[in-house]
């Protein structure tokens, strides 16, 4: 298989030089070239016809959200954006992967060697699924319910895990869920620059209310809990009533938070309550834990990868975490079913 051709495009020289020496590193992936302007990215789109573009949200002059709307609007190719962590940066994510942006990539904060390569190897998954995926065939539905009006919420807890692509997967089902939803976790990887604008977007369109996830919280109905500290694991601690808990570690499997431990720490609490689905995404973080909660009368279901910008995550939970294939409405009413049979049996 031919390597990945990419362009990068930073006004940063620094940025271009730290980016092309990890990447350089990576196999299976060749930088043709790098780009300090949209003009010259202009050029080299058109001479070097590159497999992936790279893309730092904020540029002088053109930006690279206004680079990507055009690129968009003419011929359209995988692009991961760039971006920093800041408030301004997190609401520009949103916008970049609402112009079609396959994902968005968090700089370091420290522009170092050191640090380059440690997020090196999970920007080069990226852009490797950017290259083969296919994104999603049709605008994914946003409007009515998953459930009928009388749906009665039975007491169980839902999780929703996702990393690339999965923003569009989860405001579909998010705005669908019914006011009522059982308390209902997102678990949305440890690249969460843009989780204070997605959480402002989903209250504005929800009928549930979402809220970013904090220590001490009670699971209630009605809510969704969006986990945001990259610097902490969650977990969900039931010695009085079913709280999310952050607690202190290193990465586990590279991962923080990892979603492996809060499925872990949901099989051991609550076992058959929990209800699992995994949307698109790169990896497998959460998939060992899946098949551990599903052998304790848990539901784990996953999107059908072909519905899926990155298949890696769903295909991954189907074939080691017995994950039940579903479409992404299916995925959704499964995930809320979950436990209703049982609670009109008893």
């Amino acid at each position: 298989m031919p390597p990945v051709r990419v362009l990068i495009v930073d006004d940063s020289i620094t940025m271009r030089a730290l980016f092309q020496g990890v990447l350089d590193d990576a196999p299976g992936i060749t930088v043709v070239d790098h780009a300090g302007s949209a003009a010259e990215a202009r050029k080299l789109i058109a001479s070097e016809q590159p497999d992936v573009v790279t893309l730092d949200v904020e540029m002088p002059g053109t930006s690279g959200l206004e680079l990507l709307r055009e690129i968009m609007a003419s011929k359209p190719m995988p692009i991961v954006m760039l971006s920093t962590l800041t408030q301004k940066g997190s609401s520009a994510t949103l916008e970049a992967l609402e112009l079609g942006a396959f994902d968005c990539f968090p700089k370091p904060k420290a522009a170092t060697i050191k640090e380059f390569r440690n997020v090196g190897p999970r920007l080069a998954k990226i852009i490797k699924a950017a290259a083969a995926g296919q994104g999603t065939k049709t605008k994914l539905e946003t409007n009515g319910t998953l459930v009928p009006a009388d749906y009665a919420p039975p007491d169980s807890v839902l999780v929703l895990i996702g990393n690339t692509g999965s923003v569009e997967m989860v405001t579909s089902l998010v705005n669908r869920l019914p006011a009522n939803t059982p308390p209902t976790i997102l678990h949305m990887g440890d690249s969460l620059g843009f989780a204070d604008a997605l959480v402002d977007r989903l209250n504005k369109s929800a009928r549930a209310t979402v809220r970013a996830a904090y220590d001490g919280q009670l699971l209630e109905n009605g809510n969704v809990y969006l986990i945001r500290d990259a610097h902490k694991h969650v977990v969900v601690d039931r010695s009085a009533g079913a709280v999310i808990r952050l607690v202190d570690g290193e990465p586990l499997a590279g991962h923080r938070p990892s979603a492996n431990l809060l499925l872990q720490s949901l099989a051991s609490t609550m076992g058959g309550q929990v209800a699992a689905g995994f949307l698109s995404g790169v990896g497998d973080d959460g998939v060992l834990a899946a098949a551990r909660l599903k052998a304790a009368g848990g539901c784990v279901v996953s999107v059908r990868p072909e519905e899926a910008k990155a298949s890696e995550l769903p295909q991954t939970a189907q074939t080691l975490g017995n994950a039940a294939a579903l479409d992404l409405t299916e995925l959704g009413r499964a995930l809320l079913l979950h436990g209703v049979s049982r609670q009109i049996a008893a």
